[in-house]
């Protein structure tokens, strides 16, 4: 029995916190020892949030078997066949449970719902109403359409109405001021009806009762909202279908309010479920005195203000950043709910239409609420509360220019209506204003400048239009009001790691955690930290702790993988991608990561599988498609490197073989279809297994190959850099120091031939013979990856790429480039999702130039990886400014900096914000080397780049051009580099 009872209390927690695959597991453990009917339906509701519908469907049939009357199941059933596009399933379906009902005793709201829907789904027939002789009950007083309550222990959550946070005098209260409302709106309807007593006293159901049954349902329903202990509520009541709804990552939030006036009459306003843009919370204006005749408040207001309106209303934060827009639901605690209220000036008949446009913005009703707020706007084109209610319902269907206008025309209409300003401030961020946005936002914080709600709202705007500085101000004061705001934590922490504050950072995502352990988002960001640190220790605790929470959280699985890929652990790296894949088939960036991992292990087969799949995916963002254009352009690099791996190392030659437009596109990630009908495509696997069996790999570790891994492991270990952003990568290490041991044997192999040939070369010169050659040495036909070994003809080598004569003795002697061509080849083979190939070999766009860039700050983030050169790079660039006395600007014009004291200023300047200042447009400026080979010639560096980017950022790098002047002129350098070297 306490079991039960526990597994009961965990299923409220996890609806009330929306973890519906939770939920249904504690559900299956219930009906494992009890079938209960209720619990039945209360998982068919789960799967239905989930959008499982043929689950709904199974389980709904299940409860009917049982209990053929159950409105209930009725309901869902319909709802999951409408939803599956066979609404003439669903008719039927509601059909037969509305003929139950009249047949028996009902739930009367479940009934009132059912001939909603019926209403909904049969336009064209009469409406479907109750009769009571001549008295027709507005159907429109019925409460809106929703899915059927959850039920916990088997009882509606109006059970736990203890949890309410208001109290039984307040509620009596309102109660009695309700009953007034009700007579007086019975009144109304009998004058206008002209009923006599005698015939109202025959109706079964008079219309008095019948408004009066209908509100009190509506009331319940607004008392049945489950307010907790924390202030948060378990909304189970609406329709989940607007999750699916997404405006770059803002959120809406429909709700109630509290703090209502002792004469007003709530609405049916149940909370809008987890969105991408804030529905709007309804607050009231100042209510009249209770003594006045009126007895109602002066009217509706949507989306008021503290200041305006005197009421409180804290709405969902918009998350509008589009990696972390999963972690809004937090802003559910302590909300408090707005109510619209009955005006003076309008008719009861006009507050109902917009609570059930409202209801029908919750539910995801988008059209049908439109055409309420239409209706309601036909009357009155200036109501503010239908403008901004069918505003945000324009916005969570994209059409975010009307939304604008319609918050534009309720701040016309309202200049206080503090929420409007907020709403436009949310759309106009998803509509990339960013400016406008934050203009908005701070315009509603003029209203309400303490509202935590607000700051957190500028803060994840500021976020995502980069502005760090102004997200970390906005945010902080956030947490100051509201110290228990775990996902303004999160952001905070998140905005504080952009700016290098890692200390802080790990502090705040810590803060979010402490205050929720289950927070999986903070778990994930924290993660993130970790690993742009390079703490892959701690960032594996954490994603541990992330699975432990929820074993089928497909995101924890893909970092892991992620993870031990960057740590050259591919083999494990695809056992976390497949079981993240296990749970979310679909997901391109688990297929395109093991797709990588494979090819790079030589699993070919698997690889093309996992490219292919890569390549169907339905796409969703533009990210997603460039992870789409390199999965073409690596399954052509897989199956090229499959048809040579039963051949000589040397016979890989990438630069050598694959066209140069291809690789271009490649390494420019663009789109695939010019490369598709210009260049060859590579066979298809199936050829290249019937030229021979792939070749296994030998794992077997003997005393040999052990000492050759030690040694390479030894010295690739020199190649990690050891600061902050750079995962050790045991592969990469290995791979490095193979490269090095072979460069070493093939290079003293080559000088000590070499030599030896100018030795024989000075004896027969003294002795007046020449020498004569006896043999002419093949780096190719005896050593792998030596000279030669490129596929392309002769004629596409360069004069200074490749094989090279002695003049004394025709030997063809190592180049400098067939040197660093062993390195690039075994680059390309360690991590062959890495675009490593010799600029000089592109295509004819060459000419153009193309050049690497190694930003040190980014707009106002400090690039972890890179800014610990920031300092160094700062002091170069003031010592060769004032030594050189200019700059160049985009343009490549001089500019002159010799004027003005600009060199004192130069001296004292403390980061490139200042040296901007001092130059006044963007500007670069190249460090210089001492040629070898030509005394007293320089030959131009890297380059050093300030360029501002938008209000209060500079993307401050290191820049290396590589056009082809540049290129002969350090071909030449380094030609005579390597004949000095050869000879010393």
């Amino acid at each position: 029995m306490n079991s039960a009872i526990s597994e009961r209390v965990e299923l409220a927690k996890l609806c009330r916190s929306r973890d519906w695959s939770k939920a249904i597991r504690v559900l299956d453990s219930l009906l494992a020892q009890s079938c209960a009917i209720q619990d039945i339906c209360n998982r068919a509701f789960c799967y239905s949030q989930l959008e499982l519908h043929k689950h709904v469907i199974k389980d709904c049939d299940k409860a009917l078997q049982l209990d053929p009357t159950l409105l209930q199941a009725y309901i869902l059933k319909g709802c999951a066949f409408s939803a599956l596009g066979r609404k003439e399933d669903a008719i039927a379906v509601w059909e037969q449970g509305h003929e139950h009902a009249l047949r028996q005793s009902a739930d009367l709201k479940q009934l009132l719902e059912l001939e909603e829907l019926l209403t909904v789904a049969k336009p064209g027939k009469q409406d479907i109403t109750f009769t009571s002789d001549k008295h027709v009950a507005d159907p429109k007083l019925s409460n809106p359409v929703s899915e059927s309550r959850l039920y916990i222990n088997g009882k509606s959550n109006e059970t736990f109405k203890h949890q309410n946070k208001y109290n039984t005098s307040r509620l009596l209260q309102e109660h009695s001021d309700r009953s007034k409302i009700y007579k007086k709106s019975t009144d109304n309807f009998e004058t206008h009806n002209k009923t006599s007593d005698e015939e109202r006293n025959k109706s079964s159901m008079s219309l008095s009762e019948l408004a009066s049954d209908t509100i009190d349902k509506t009331f319940e329903n607004y008392k049945s909202l489950n307010v907790l202990s924390d202030g948060s509520k378990l909304s189970v009541e609406s329709v989940d279908a607007s999750e699916s709804s997404s405006i770059s990552g803002d959120n809406f939030d429909i709700g109630l309010s509290d703090q209502t006036c002792p004469n007003e009459m709530p609405c049916v306003l149940t909370n809008g479920t987890h969105s991408n843009f804030d529905k709007p919370s309804y607050a009231s204006d100042s209510c009249n005195d209770l003594s006045e005749k009126s007895e109602q408040c002066s009217r509706s207001s949507v989306i008021s203000s503290k200041s305006s309106d005197k009421t409180e209303s804290h709405s969902l934060p918009s998350n509008i950043s589009d990696i972390h827009n999963e972690i809004t639901d937090e802003t559910k605690r302590n909300k408090k709910f707005c109510v619209a209220k009955i005006s003076k000036t309008k008719s009861i008949n006009v507050d109902f239409r917009l609570s059930r446009g409202i209801a029908q913005v919750n539910e995801g009703n988008y059209a049908s609420a439109i055409s309420i707020f239409d209706q309601i706007l036909k009357d009155d084109p200036t109501y503010p509360e239908a403008l901004i209610g069918r505003g945000t319902a324009y916005a969570f269907q994209r059409e975010l220019e009307a939304a604008i206008a319609d918050f534009t025309k309720a701040i016309q209409s309202k200049p206080s209506a503090g929420e409007a300003w907020k709403r436009r401030g949310q759309a106009r961020a998803a509509m990339g204003e960013s400016v406008e946005a934050i203009e908005d936002l701070t315009k509603a914080l003029e209203f309400d400048p303490n509202s935590a709600d607000l700051l957190h709202e500028r803060g994840i705007v500021n976020f995502k239009f980069k502005d760090f500085v102004a997200a970390v101000e906005d945010l902080s004061a956030c947490v100051k009001l509201d110290k228990n705001s775990k996902s303004a934590y999160t952001y905070l922490g998140m905005a504080l790691s952009s700016i290098g504050e890692y200390k802080r950072a790990e502090e705040a995502h810590l803060k979010s955690i402490q205050l929720d352990q289950s927070f999986l988002e903070a778990w994930v960001h924290l993660t993130q930290l970790y690993q742009d640190l390079a703490n892959s220790k701690m960032a594996f605790e954490c994603l541990q702790q992330v699975i432990q929470i929820d074993g089928r959280y497909s995101k924890a699985y893909h970092l892991r993988g992620l993870l031990l890929h960057g740590m050259g652990e591919h083999r494990k790296a695809i056992k976390d991608l497949s079981n993240g894949l296990s749970i979310e088939n679909s997901n391109i960036e688990c297929l395109y990561l093991r797709a990588s991992c494979y090819h790079a292990i030589g699993e070919y087969a698997e690889a093309v599988k996992d490219y292919d799949a890569a390549l169907d995916v339905e796409l969703d963002s533009m990210e997603k498609f460039v992870l789409q254009c390199l999965a073409f352009y690596q399954k052509e690099i897989a199956l090229y490197t499959a048809c040579k791996v039963n051949s000589e190392f040397c016979w890989f030659d990438i630069d050598g073989d694959i066209d140069p437009l291809f690789k271009e596109y490649w390494c420019k990630r663009l789109h695939p279809k010019n490369v598709c009908e210009k260049v060859f495509r590579q066979p298809p696997l199936r050829d290249s297994l019937k030229k021979g069996r792939l070749r296994k790999q030998d794992f077997a570790i003997t005393k040999n190959r052990t000492a050759l891994l030690l040694a390479a492991d030894s010295i690739g270990k020199k190649i990690q850099y050891d600061c902050p952003g750079f995962l050790p990568n045991r592969r990469q290490h290995r791979m490095a120091g193979l490269a090095a041991i072979e460069i070493a044997q093939k290079v003293s192999k080559a000088w000590r031939s070499l030599q030896a040939d100018w030795k024989h070369s000075n004896r027969s010169s003294k002795n007046g013979k020449r020498a004569r050659r006896k043999e002419r040495i093949s780096m190719a036909s005896q050593n792998r990856g030596g000279a030669g070994c490129s596929t392309s003809s002769s004629s596409e080598i360069s004069p200074s790429y490749g094989i090279t004569e002695d003049g004394s003795s025709s030997r063809p002697m190592m180049s400098w480039q067939d040197v660093y061509s062993l390195a690039v080849k075994w680059r390309q083979i360690s991590e062959p999702c890495d675009q490593v190939v010799w600029v000089n070999k592109l295509s004819e766009e060459f000419n153009s130039g193309f050049g690497s860039h190694t930003p040190m700050v980014l707009g106002q983030a400090k690039v972890v990886r890179y800014f610990p050169n920031h300092e160094r790079a700062l002091d170069i660039a003031k010592t060769i400014m004032k030594d050189k006395l200019f700059v160049h600007n985009k343009a490549d014009e001089i500019i002159d900096l010799s004027k003005e004291g600009k060199s004192e200023y130069i001296v004292h300047a403390k980061s490139c914000n200042d040296l901007y200042d001092i130059v006044g447009e963007d500007f670069w400026l190249a460090t210089w080397c001492n040629s070898t080979g030509v005394e007293g010639k320089q030959l131009e560096g890297t380059r050093i780049t300030c360029v501002k980017m938008g209000e209060h950022g500079y993307d401050f790098a290191i820049r290396t051009p590589c056009t082809p002047s540049r290129w002969e002129e350090f071909v030449a350098e380094m030609g005579i580099a390597w004949e000095e070297a050869a000879k010393s």
